[in-house]
């Protein structure tokens, strides 16, 4: 087993060992994606609500703070994936005050956006999970080496975009709103939602080698930081588009 998702790929060394409890489930999984899911749009709304009040400064704090702390949390969640059922909750709360306070900057940009970006966040989500379950899309070998192989070309994308930045170079085809920088954006998204097919297959044969329970927490884990990537692709899409 192996997947696209970089939280998820710990998991294809685990030993899978004779269990004293009882394994790990696709249901148990799903019902813990949806627990975090719930703690994100808390954290979200929390930082919602001061905006309203009119604490701008406040929601960007709360923003630098969430940033690191989610950072923090997503790497060591990744490294030791006994420690998904203790960190996985803190770094929902952390990314959905996060995502809050980037939607505020765009929908004061662009009003209405946010609610595009949830609603096509969460679309696509359905449509890669009905495509999987009707086995439209395969989690063969090769499209997982396709997969991975372009995560791994954006993530050095990405990581170039921000070294350069503190040195005023910037990667033309990531920003503004040209036809490139678009096509760029679209073909990010759609990496993106396919990487959610590997993660629903993973999960699901983790749940048939009998992995230990405190995976659930670890794959819900693994699809939160998917979701988030979408969510903040699409949004970055829906700016561009918008910005025309």
């Amino acid at each position: 087993m192996r997947s696209s998702n970089p939280i998820l790929s710990k998991m294809d060394n685990a030993d899978v060992q004779m269990l004293e409890s009882a394994p790990m489930t696709v249901s148990g999984t799903v019902n813990k994606t949806l627990v975090l899911l719930l703690i994100a749009a808390i954290s979200a709304a929390a930082v919602v609500y001061e905006a309203m009040l009119g604490y701008a400064d406040k929601v960007m704090t709360i923003m630098t703070i969430a940033l690191f702390v989610g950072l923090g949390t997503g790497l060591v969640t990744s490294f030791v994936p006994k420690l998904a059922k203790f960190l996985s909750p803190v770094y929902a709360f952390a990314e959905g005050a996060l995502l809050a306070a980037l939607t505020l900057m765009a929908e004061a940009q662009f009003p209405g956006i946010a609610l595009q970006a949830v609603t096509a966040t969460f679309a696509t989500f359905f449509v890669m999970l009905s495509l999987y379950r009707i086995g439209a899309i395969k989690a063969t070998e090769k499209f997982r080496a396709v997969i991975m192989s372009a995560i791994t070309a954006i993530l050095i994308v990405y990581l170039i975009e921000i070294v350069g930045s503190f040195f005023g170079f910037s990667i033309p085809f990531l920003n503004g709103s040209g036809p490139i920088s678009i096509v760029a954006s679209v073909i990010i998204c759609a990496v993106a939602a396919l990487s959610l097919i590997l993660d629903f297959d993973f999960i699901e044969k983790g749940a048939q080698n009998l992995m230990p329970k405190d995976y659930e927490w670890y794959g819900a884990f693994g699809l939160l930081v998917t979701l988030v990537w979408l969510y903040v692709e699409v949004l970055r899409l829906l700016s561009k588009l918008r910005d025309n």
